[in-house]
């Protein structure tokens, strides 16, 4: 198949997905990536059963273990900071995360707000808000804006995800 071919099931969606034609190349391939990496996250490092709980699990594991390395995540949680958070108050995007209340919102709150800046609660911070983007992507509310303005975020869970696979995963 030529490198600019379009595979059939990406034919596919060209066709039939809302939007999906008026993504940029870039943010197509991104989200793509996404979906390969977290599978991989799931089966190397949380044991093939990722939910918030276990998450968290692993997350405070790495603290006890004085595993936690703010490069993993510092980069994408001054992002997501920016994006999440105004003054000190979340904005509006912070609501489309649809943290449900066993993903930790109080404490994804404080770090997004500056009230947090401890490493283990970062870490977790970081992977719940990669946890709600997974979610919202495989469960259909992205689709509810055809996934428009997604680019930065899978970008940042991207970089995430790979870096917390070299420094955790089972390669």
């Amino acid at each position: 198949m030529d490198v600019f071919e379009k595979s059939t099931s990406e034919q596919w969606l060209y066709a039939n997905a809302p939007g999906f034609k008026e993504l940029p190349d870039q943010d197509r391939r991104a989200i793509f990536d996404f979906s390969v990496l977290w599978s991989l996250f799931e089966a190397q490092v949380m044991d093939n059963f990722a939910q918030a709980r276990t998450i968290s699990d692993r997350v405070n594991g790495w603290v006890a273990e004085n595993r936690i390395h703010p490069k993993v995540y510092e980069e994408s949680l001054a992002y997501f900071r920016n994006r999440y958070s105004v003054n000190g108050e979340t904005t509006d995007h912070y609501d489309y995360l649809n943290l449900r209340r066993t993903d930790y919102p109080d404490l994804v709150s404080r770090v997004i707000n500056g009230k947090s800046d401890d490493p283990g609660d970062s870490m977790l911070c970081i992977l719940m808000i990669v946890w709600r983007l997974r979610n919202n992507l495989f469960h259909g509310s992205k689709w509810a804006y055809q996934i428009r303005g997604q680019l930065e975020n899978f970008t940042h869970a991207n970089a995430v995800l790979m870096k917390i696979l070299e420094q955790y995963g089972r390669v």
